[in-house]
């Protein structure tokens, strides 16, 4: 006599038929799907012994199912992303989260070399100098309004140029006569000594070290013969084509300053008033 073999759960023959084997017994197909299919997350309906299942978040999916909310694309084999219980496409998370880069409006895909600069977004192959067309990339910019610069470009374009070696300075400088210098080209039209922070003179728009240009164009003390500059508050006095500096111009016997005081002129000297009586 032949044993039975039947279905674990309607009892009905399986001899013949398709069934699938659990470890409490076999089960013919519509036993089995009533009885250990999952139900699909998105349809609602059992998903049958011989649907492709996918499983996600204690989720279960018909294959066909499992779909962007956005674009309706399949998601069975692409890389997507769940935002707010939807399932979503790289290209629809992208589209709808990602930033957007400013140059070509397209979105700036996560894990792409970008540039942010005040609340806006580069690719870094479209975040380019105004001027010379080329990727900034990493290296500095100067922005200006609503173009962006890089430090070269922005030199040759905006900065003043040294009135001396007429290239760009791009920090600190002298302005000397409303033109700016470098500080390292605004020197003494004489000894060539640097002018920036000493005092100094001109003549004949050309600027001068105080030494070079008393010795050059100042007036010569009668009594020391040193420059007569002024400089410092430094004061002097003239009489005919002679002149002295203030301290030195005393009388030639007695020494006395003779600053606001009466004179008298002898020779080559002057005396006070004193002195010159016993001549």
């Amino acid at each position: 006599m032949t044993e039975g073999f039947d279905c674990d759960n309607c009892k009905e023959s399986l001899y013949g038929r398709k069934y699938i084997q659990m470890d409490m017994g076999p089960y013919c197909i519509p036993c089995y799907d009533a009885h250990f299919a999952n139900t699909c997350e998105e349809c609602k309906e059992l998903i049958g012994h011989d649907c492709r299942e996918l499983y996600y978040e204690n989720r279960h999916y018909h294959e066909h199912c499992f779909r962007c909310f956005r674009c309706d694309r399949s998601l069975a084999d692409e890389p997507f992303t769940c935002q707010d219980e939807e399932l979503l496409c790289n290209d629809c998370y992208c589209s709808e989260f990602s930033s957007k880069c400013v140059a070509c409006e397209k979105t700036v895909m996560p894990g792409s070399r970008k540039l942010e600069y005040s609340g806006q977004t580069w690719h870094e192959h479209c975040f380019i100098c105004s001027s010379c067309q080329q990727p900034i990339g990493s290296r500095s910019f100067i922005p200006d309004k609503k173009d962006y610069y890089c430090v070269p470009c922005y030199e040759s374009k905006f900065a003043p140029r040294c009135t001396r070696c007429k290239k760009s300075l791009t920090k600190g400088g002298v302005t000397y006569r409303d033109e700016p210098w470098h500080k390292e080209c605004f020197v003494c039209t004489g000894c060539k000594v640097p002018l920036a922070g000493q005092q100094f003179t001109s003549q004949e728009d050309n600027p001068y070290c105080v030494k070079c240009f008393g010795n050059l164009y100042a007036k010569k003390c009668s009594a020391c013969a040193k420059p007569i500059t002024g400089f410092g508050g430094g004061k002097y006095i003239s009489f005919e084509d002679r002149h002295w500096h203030h301290n030195c111009f005393n009388c030639a016997r007695c020494a006395s300053s003779l600053v606001g005081k009466g004179f008298i002129p002898h020779h080559d000297e002057i005396l006070c008033r004193e002195c010159s009586s016993d001549l």
